[in-house]
């Protein structure tokens, strides 16, 4: 028996302003599509109807990158993201330290000095006058970098005569001394001696994740969180726990980082489905770290800062090697490229080891001289996109690569008509894991209240191509494109459903589209109270 889906705008995807105005769908799949007269003629098994109520249907939206246990963790701990001073960012610190014990770990997540008007980054000292008893860790924005104040800095061994670390960066005052500041690689050397998250920590993260992302009227999320807690097992255990098939729906396709590739072989899986709700995906590797911290790895030194021009956190020879490691587990890759020299390297990686009848994927790619476009086009490659990242690193972003090197950066519509295929994601918890907020920045390239014409605006997207990378991009990007992304016979039924069409109304409008039911598998996982 099925369901037929009617009374509203239905967009296949599969040609842009292709749309039906019926669906009807057996067993968790779309069986045909077209109109309500049609349908029901040639469907004698209709037992049951879903009025749209003159609302826009889409497929699925799925998060092609994200972490979504950090995302779960970042809704149970201090959010120091709206701070927009250091002086601010103290204040909530002192707050949430008179709740803590002496001993106690003092734990914050999303600061950004880019949105402080002093643009400061605090000392260690100052994290002491705070929480002079207790440990402190407060991870920025980017999540490659974070500060900690003496009691964790000593717990973790670090002072002035500890070598930094192989890709990372312990910041230090012209004397030598560590200043509490601590990029990329530098910031596990504090994580290996905080307290090991507990399952029913992890769980709870994950069901909040789960809960928002749906909510947000995403239907599936590629996720890389399987190397960062006590041990693989436990995390894919969670998963496991959280996804039951019987209780909720929720696609969601786990990158494995190369770490963990071992442990996730000798538990018997491989790359592909584990059930209905879970599949493993690609091997993830760090290429570099992130602009914001000045980590991500350029060709050419910063423009703001002169003596750098960022980390590898794997030297050239040393990707090559994973990129191996993944061909002998016949593995494609995920490599995790911001900078323009990281991404030479990851595309140098991929032409050395070529990919056997999977894609791979390089993730943010944010900057993209055309030498470098033209030798991904010719690779079978997906781009994990965050088009969210235009608004929160313009304007702070020129300072950091210069007018010339930023006209090749965010560059998403010379990539697509450079015929190298995208996918859309937040990278949250970086960006709010909300993919309309998205696709308005794909579209607009600025904030609703911003007076310009947009960030680089002959790089704006279309509606039809920003809604493509949620749906039918992300669907590329793990080789599921025959399954997922159109609302087609043999497809499955994941849908999204909006109360505007966003492929018609005023692109300043995009920002009040609002979700009104999130479907995964032919049943309503979300639908609004309104």
């Amino acid at each position: 028996m099925g369901t037929l889906w009617f009374n509203g705008k239905i967009y296949t995807m599969r040609k842009e302003g292709e749309h039906v105005e019926a669906v009807y769908t057996e067993n968790g799949h779309v069986v045909e599509a077209g109109s309500k007269e049609d349908l029901e003629d040639k469907h004698t098994r209709i037992e049951k109807y879903e009025d749209l109520q003159g609302n826009t249907m889409f497929p699925g939206f799925v998060d092609s990158h994200l972490h979504m246990v950090a995302l779960g963790e970042t809704m149970l701990r201090l959010d120091l993201s709206s701070a927009t001073s250091a002086q601010e960012m103290k204040e909530m610190l002192r707050r949430e330290a008179a709740s803590l014990t002496p001993g106690q770990w003092l734990v914050g997540e999303g600061w950004n000095e880019n949105n402080f008007s002093d643009q400061r980054i605090l000392m260690k000292e100052e994290l002491d006058d705070i929480a002079p008893e207790n440990p402190v860790f407060l991870t920025r924005i980017c999540r490659h970098a974070a500060l900690a104040n003496s009691v964790s800095l000593r717990m973790a061994g670090i002072d002035r005569n500890t070598r930094d670390p192989d890709g990372g960066v312990i910041v230090r005052k012209p004397s030598g001394e560590e200043t509490g500041y601590l990029l990329d690689q530098a910031c596990d050397m504090v994580k290996k001696v905080q307290p090991q998250v507990s399952s029913n920590e992890l769980r709870a993260a994950l069901k909040k994740a789960v809960q928002l992302m749906l909510k947000k009227g995403l239907t599936g999320g590629h996720t890389e969180d399987l190397n960062y807690y006590e041990s693989f097992r436990q995390t894919f255990s969670v998963f496991q726990d959280v996804l039951k098939e019987e209780e909720i729906k929720f696609r969601a396709n786990l990158l494995v980082h190369h770490e963990v590739l071992e442990d996730m072989l000798e538990l018997g899986f491989t790359y592909g489905d584990v059930n209905e709700n879970i599949s493993f995906g690609a091997m993830k590797i760090f290429a570099d770290g992130a602009l914001g911290g000045r980590t991500a790895l350029l060709r050419e030194p910063y423009c703001d800062m002169r003596h750098t021009s960022g980390v590898a956190i794997q030297t050239r020879e040393e990707l090559f090697a994973l990129v191996k490691k993944a061909r002998d587990a016949q593995m494609p890759v995920a490599i995790h490229a911001i900078g323009d020299l990281a991404l030479e390297y990851a595309i140098e990686a991929l032409e050395l080891h070529p990919s056997e009848g999977k894609r791979d994927r390089i993730i943010h790619a944010q900057i993209t001289p055309p030498d470098l476009i033209e030798r991904l086009a010719r690779l079978p490659v997906v781009l994990d996109l965050q088009p969210g990242f235009v608004l929160s690193d313009f304007p702070w972003v020129n300072e950091r690569l210069g007018n010339t090197r930023l006209q090749t950066s965010f560059a998403w519509k010379t990539l697509l008509h450079s015929e190298v295929s995208c996918a859309g994601s937040s990278d949250a918890p970086i960006e709010p894991v909300d993919p309309l907020i998205g696709i308005d920045a794909a579209v607009n390239r600025k904030h609703p209240s911003d007076q310009h014409r947009g960030y680089l605006p002959e790089q704006k997207l279309t509606p039809f191509e920003a809604v493509s990378l949620y749906t039918t991009g992300s669907a590329k990007a793990i080789g599921k494109e025959n399954v997922f992304g159109k609302i087609s016979p043999g497809f499955k039924a994941d849908f999204t459903i909006l109360d505007k069409d966003l492929l018609t109304i005023a692109p300043e409008d995009i920002h009040s589209v609002r979700v009104t039911g999130t479907v995964v598998n032919a049943e309503f996982q979300f639908k609004s109270e309104e």
